[in-house]
């Protein structure tokens, strides 16, 4: 469904998909209430603002953005509820969280001293989450050195014009089939908690769920969980139980073809001449390359879906466009559709060709995430 895009070649964002991954979300940690809708990078490149409307309308009220930048962003679109900066923010730009009424996170009381100063100067009260790191080794105080982490946090929480509102910490593998590690974080993660309250310090909400833990980990849902790639429609890795939850792919990457020629056996196609046509061939060409995330990488063994079959792609993928092998094709013409992710039927369960993010991304050897993130960039976006 191509729309004026000014470009051949657009991502298109199924909302019918995201709401119903929103939905399986809610019933299985119980409530939107608990839901944090994680919209950073653009909504992992399916663009932040018409996402968040989407989680709204289902009933989200917390959202989570990694820079401030990405916050203020959501807020001149109006959003109003709260909107976590999930990363550390320099003391020069306390202000800004004050002006927009952000949550920040912190694990220094002197960066906390910072929020506090810039909100008392504008009569405003900033909430903070305490970081703390159980084994991502990101950022946080260290689980293990309480004696220093406690005095720290108790100077935050004497802090005027700043309100601790919650504990928060990542899984670095709950995605993994063996979840010893998580297991350790998450008694890390009580530990912590546990020695904060025993100090008096009070801790109003916890957050520690990601994706993986939301649908394998009920035990560390405790208060917030912060579903990420799953409110997209992928899965975290290969290693969790897809059983889980049923999710939808949100995203597909769709091109029309701007050029086709017949071309002699011999004949070269590409940077390097990695194509070499073995026969009489037919090559078409996309306007859709490297710099709109589709990654060089793949050209080796990378396909396509045209009129509902598959196609090999010839040759590496250039900055701005790509070379697709049609000659096995019937009805190719300019102008056809290419489909570079998705399927030909994304509402149904079918057996139809489809390319997932996940295949693109095992051949290239990173993750889903990436090239979600990658494909949102440049390309424009239609909203279907």
């Amino acid at each position: 469904m191509k729309q004026n895009t000014l470009r051949p070649a657009w991502v298109e964002i199924n909302l019918s998909n995201l709401a119903y991954n929103i939905r399986q979300i809610i019933l299985k940690v119980g409530s939107a209430d608990k839901i944090v809708g994680v919209v950073k990078a653009d909504a992992y490149g399916h663009g932040a603002v018409r996402v968040s409307e989407i989680l709204r309308e289902n009933g989200i009220r917390i959202f989570a953005v990694a820079t401030l930048a990405e916050a203020i962003e959501l807020r001149r679109s109006g959003l109003q509820e709260e909107i976590i900066v999930l990363g550390l923010v320099p003391d020069e730009y306390a202000k800004i969280v004050a002006l927009h009424s952000l949550t920040a996170v912190v694990c220094d009381s002197r960066n906390a001293r910072a929020l506090s100063e810039a909100a008392s100067s504008l009569g405003k009260t900033i909430s903070v989450l305490i970081a703390v790191d159980t084994g991502m080794g990101r950022i946080g105080y260290l689980a293990d050195d309480t004696a220093d982490a406690v005095c720290d946090i108790q100077k935050i929480s004497d802090l005027p014009s700043l309100k601790v509102k919650g504990l928060f910490s990542h899984m670095s593998t709950a995605d993994a089939a063996d979840k010893t590690f998580s297991l350790q974080q998450q008694e890390k993660f009580n530990a912590f908690y546990q020695t904060l309250q025993s100090a008096g310090i009070k801790i109003p909400q916890r957050t520690l769920a990601n994706s993986a833990s939301v649908m394998e980990l009920p035990a560390v849902h405790f208060d917030l969980v912060r579903p990420g790639i799953i409110l997209y429609g992928c899965y975290p890795s290969k290693e969790v139980n897809r059983n889980l939850i049923d999710l939808k792919p949100v995203m597909s990457v769709k091109a029309q073809i701007v050029h086709l020629k017949e071309v002699p056996a011999g004949f070269s196609v590409g940077y390097g001449r990695r194509f070499i046509a073995s026969r009489p061939s037919r090559i078409a060409t996309i306007e859709v390359g490297y710099a709109d995330g589709y990654p060089r990488p793949y050209s080796a063994g990378g396909r396509v879906i045209i009129n509902g079959r598959f196609a090999p792609l010839a040759g590496n993928i250039c900055m701005d466009q790509c070379m697709i092998d049609v000659t096995e094709i019937p009805g190719v013409e300019l102008g056809s559709e290419v489909i570079l992710m998705g399927s030909t039927e994304t509402n149904k369960k079918t057996k139809a060709p489809a390319i997932s993010a996940e295949d693109i991304a095992e051949a290239t050897g990173t993750i889903s995430y990436e090239i979600l993130c990658a494909f949102g960039q440049r390309l424009p976006k239609v909203y279907l």
